[in-house]
This record gives C-alpha cells, structure tokens and sequence, in this order.
C-alpha cells in the first residue's frame, strides 16, 4: 500500500458533522469536516503541550494537581499524562462518540488502552464548554488541543471557546494559579490579547519546531491565585 494512499477504516456522521477515521501506511489520521487534526506519525506536540502545563506548575510549588485534556484525538496527550505520577487525576472531555470508540474497540486503543486503565483517568463524553458549565470540578489545568488553534476552529461553534465568553469558562473552570495551555498550528496575536483581556496574567506563546513550515505553538495563561 503506498504510503500516500489512505485507506478509510471509518466514517460517521454526528450532531457535529463528519469525522473519518484513516490508515496511511503504519500511521492512523483523523479528519472531522474535512479538516486533517492529527496523526499517529509523531504526537511530539501533544505530549509537549501537558508538559508545559506541568511545567507551569512545578514551577509554581504545585504538586499532585488535576488534569483536564480538551479532545481525545490519537490520545497521545492522555497516554503522556497518565505516565506522569504528578497527575493524580486526569479527565478528558471527547465530543465525539466515534472518537471514544476508536479507542475502547479501535485501533486507537493501542496508543490510549494503558492509561485508560488507569484509575485516575476518565473520559467524559460531552462538549468542553458544556462541561465547564455544568461541572462543580475546578482543575489544576486545562490542555486544549480541540482545533487547528483559534484562528482554525473545525465547526464555526467551535468560534466561542476562544472568545471572551469561552475564556471565561475556562478560567473559571481553573484553580486559583492554574494553568491554561492552548495548541494552534501558527501563532494568534490576538488570542494573546484576548486571554489577557479575560483576566488571565503570564500570557505567552512557546514554539514547538516541525520538519517543515511555520512553528507548532502552545498558548499559556495563568488564572491568578
């Protein structure tokens, strides 16, 4: 099979609109609306976005914290935050039940089946910001990796959790100094100024080199303690 033929394993149609799930040679990708998310082909992204929230709060004096991952994916960044101990619990919240089932009876389990055995883990099927509204739970952080980054949202209601109203959510969604870390393909300005204009302090943007193109970057914001 050549490497640049895909083969579709699965393709579902849901409230949120059309997500595939293919093979290109040994790597699996997933493609919701049309839009390419991600691949099994490195993850070096995912993992580096938990570890700089880690870092954050190592930094910070804080130990044993909460974990909250916006979007399953290929499950690279739940798998990297179930081998860290400092976790002492890790949530995801997955939209898409298609998704969850490439994992539980998928061939994405391979990547994700150890740390969903973990007891500190937990997938919770529901849209994030529905969740932020509805849950009592505050967490230590706050990982997103749900889009291309705010300015590449999959589906146009996707728009709201990088705006003020969403921001909102998250950072009261957040312990008091927790930290909030954003994955984008390409740097936003403007989102910087909107987390600082959402009452977020230690806005930066920390780049991630790829093979080829502009930088991967992940924003990070602090809610004040």
């Amino acid at each position: 099979m050549s490497l640049s033929a895909p083969v579709t394993l699965d393709r579902r149609h849901g409230p949120y609109g059309e997500v595939v799930l293919r093979r290109r040679g040994e790597h699996h990708e997933i493609i919701a609306n049309g839009c390419f998310l991600m691949d099994t082909s490195d993850g070096r992204s995912e993992r580096l976005l938990v570890d700089m929230a880690y870092e954050e709060l190592r930094a910070a004096g804080r130990r044993e914290s909460s974990l909250l991952v916006g979007g399953l994916g290929v499950g690279f960044s739940l798998a990297h935050a179930a081998a860290n101990p400092h976790w002492r619990h890790i949530a995801v919240v997955e939209r898409e039940q298609a998704i969850i089932d490439w994992h539980l009876s998928g061939p994405l389990g391979r990547f994700s089946a150890p740390a969903l055995a973990d007891p500190r883990s937990v997938i919770l099927r529901t849209d994030l910001l529905t969740h932020l509204r509805e849950t009592d739970a505050r967490y230590d952080a706050l990982c997103l990796d749900i889009d291309n980054g705010p300015d590449w949202t999959v589906t146009d209601d996707n728009e709201t959790l990088y705006a003020p109203a969403g921001l909102d959510l998250c950072r009261r969604g957040l312990t008091p100094g927790g930290v909030l870390a954003v994955w984008s393909a390409q740097p936003s300005p403007a989102f910087e100024e909107t987390l600082r204009n959402a009452g977020f302090t230690g806005v930066r943007t920390k780049e991630i080199q790829v093979a080829r193109g502009v930088p991967d970057v992940v924003h990070l914001a602090v809610r004040p303690a």
